[in-house]
C-alpha cells in the first residue's frame, strides 16, 4: 500500500515521528513473519520544507504524478492555525485530486484544519484537538464537527482528536488494512488502550483576552475573581459602565460566548482544578465552585466534561502517587 505523509510547513515534528514509528512498526511485523513490508512510506512535500530530519525516507514533490492509497496529514505545531493553513494552500488542490483518484485521507489533531480548508469535509463528520474545536467550528461551519469524538470516519476521510488520540486513528487504519490482530499487537507495543470513546475531559478553558475590548476584559476579570458569588448578568455588570444589552453583545463578539456561558465554564474549570489537586469532598468542591445544588452540579459537570466529578477525580487526581523518594 502506497502511504504518503503530507509534510506540511509548520508541521508538528512529534506528530510526524509518531506516524513514522507506528507504520514502520507494522512493516517490521510483516518482515518478521517473512513478508514484504505492507506500507511503502513516502514523505510528500511542496519543496519548501526542511527534510534533513527525515533522511533515509523517500520524499516526493506533489508535482509528481504518483497516486496514493492512503494520505496522512500530521498535526500543526502550536500557533496561528489560519496562517498555517494559508502557508500550505498548495496542498489543497492536490488533496482534492488525490481523493478524487481514490485515496483515503486521514488528518491528525490540528491537521484537520488543512483538510477542512480543502472543502472535502463539508457536510461530513470530523474532529480535531478539543481545545481547537471552537475555532474549527467557526472557521468551517459546513463541517459536522464532533468535538468530543476521538476519531471519525466518513466516506474515506478520517480525523482524530489531539495528541494520543492520533494513535487511535492509526490503530483504526491498521485494523482496516491489516486486520484486528495486528492492530492489537501494535497497540500493545505503544501501550495504547483501545477503548477510549471521547476526549471531552481533556478540554481546557482558555478564553481569549487579546480581543482589544477593555470593557469585555474588565468583565472577564470580574468573573474570574467573583465566579463563586455572582449568578446573573445583572450581578456581573454591577460597577461596569455598560447596559446589559450592550455588554452581552460586545462580550459574545469578543469571546464567542455569552457572559453566563463564560461564568459556567469558569466555574467548571475551577471545579476541575479542585478535583485534580485537592482532597475536598465533592460537596465542598461544588460550593467553592459557586453551585448549591449537588444534583445540578453533577449534571452540569458531566454535560461539560463528559464524565461525573467522581470519575474525573479518579482519572486526574494524583494524591495516590508515591513521593519521589519511593520511586525506583
Amino acid at each position: 500500500m502506497n502511504l504518503g505523509i503530507v509534510l506540511t510547513r509548520e508541521h508538528r515534528l512529534l506528530s510526524v515521528a509518531a506516524i513514522l514509528d507506528v507504520f514502520e512498526t507494522v512493516n517490521r511485523f510483516y518482515k518478521e513473519e517473512g513478508h514484504s513490508p505492507f506500507f511503502t512510506i513516502e514523505l510528500v512535500h511542496t519543496g519548501n520544507v526542511e527534510l534533513t530530519a527525515f533522511s533515509g525516507y523517500v520524499s516526493k514533490s506533489i508535482a509528481s504524478i504518483d497516486d496514493y492509497h492512503l494520505l496522512l496529514i500530521p498535526a500543526f505545531k502550536p500557533g496561528p492555525l489560519s496562517q498555517f493553513v494559508a502557508n500550505n494552500h498548495y496542498f489543497i488542490p492536490w488533496l482534492r485530486q488525490q481523493y478524487q483518484n481514490g485515496a483515503t485521507i486521514a488528518s491528525f489533531c490540528t491537521g484537520t484544519f488543512l483538510l477542512g480548508a480543502s472543502g472535502l469535509l463539508d457536510n461530513r463528520s470530523a474532529t480535531t484537538h478539543i481545545d481547537a474545536a471552537d475555532v474549527f467550528a467557526n472557521t468551517f461551519p459546513k463541517v459536522k464537527l464532533q468535538a468530543d469524538a476521538v476519531i471519525t470516519q466518513d466516506d474515506g476521510l478520517c480525523t482524530s482528536g489531539g495528541a494520543t488520540n492520533s494513535f487511535h486513528l492509526m490503530l483504526k487504519l491498521i485494523e482496516i488494512y491489516c486486520g484486528r490482530k495486528l492492530a492489537v499487537r501494535t497497540a500493545k507495543v505503544f501501550s495504547i488502550d483501545l477503548n477510549r470513546q471521547q476526549q471531552g475531559y481533556f478540554r481546557s478553558f482558555y478564553p481569549p483576552e487579546d480581543h482589544g475590548d477593555d470593557l469585555v476584559k474588565l468583565t472577564q476579570q470580574k468573573i474570574k475573581e467573583q465566579f463563586s458569588k455572582v449568578n446573573t448578568v445583572e450581578e456581573i455588570i454591577t460597577d461596569i459602565p455598560s447596559s446589559r444589552r450592550n455588554l452581552v453583545r460586545r462580550f459574545k463578539h469578543a469571546t464567542g460566548i455569552t457572559p453566563i456561558e463564560y461564568l459556567q465554564k469558569t466555574r467548571i474549570e475551577a471545579a476541575k482544578e479542585l478535583l485534580e489537586q485537592s482532597k475536598q469532598s465533592i460537596l465542598q468542591v461544588m460550593i467553592e465552585s459557586g453551585y448549591n445544588d449537588l444534583k445540578n452540579f453533577r449534571s452540569l459537570f458531566k454535560r461539560n466534561v463528559g464524565m461525573t466529578p467522581k470519575a474525573y477525580r479518579e482519572k486526574f487526581n494524583g494524591s495516590h502517587v508515591l513521593p519521589a523518594r519511593y520511586m525506583p
